[in-house]
């Protein structure tokens, strides 16, 4: 029988496949790019993060069984859109970091559904490139 984990997971992820597409078009939204592990083809999941200097950092609701992290561990090289701009970026797992900690110093909204939503939270630390598209 599946955990509540694996249910919240399941509901959500499959929320967010449906709504996803139409937010990452929007251009205030940040966009975390990474490259399929598989296909090798850009995916584009919009995100809520913050830019602190030269580093954007966000947390992931759902830890390494979150597509996008699964990218992020085979290839690290990432592209953020922040505020309409894409930016070049390595990507760093923390696992030893406190993501409750660290969301309290991310975007409310976003920090909200996070807390409600997720069941495995991992922050990602994005160091950026001066590099911009």
């Amino acid at each position: 029988m599946p955990s509540h984990a694996d249910r919240k997971h399941r509901i959500v992820t499959g929320f967010q496949r449906r709504l996803n597409p139409v937010i990452r078009r929007l251009p205030s939204q940040t966009v975390l790019e990474t490259t399929g592990r598989i296909s090798g083809k850009p995916r584009r999941t919009p995100v809520g993060g913050r830019r602190v200097g030269g580093t954007f950092w966000l947390v992931s609701e759902f830890g390494r069984r979150s597509q996008y992290v699964r990218n992020i561990e085979a290839d690290p090289r990432v592209r953020v859109r922040i505020r309409g701009r894409w930016h070049h970026g390595t990507a760093h797992l923390l696992p030893d970091d406190d993501p409750w900690a660290r969301l309290r110093g991310l975007p409310r909204l976003n920090s909200t559904a996070v807390r409600a939503f997720g069941t495995d939270l991992l922050t990602i630390r994005v160091d950026l490139t001066n590099e911009r598209i």
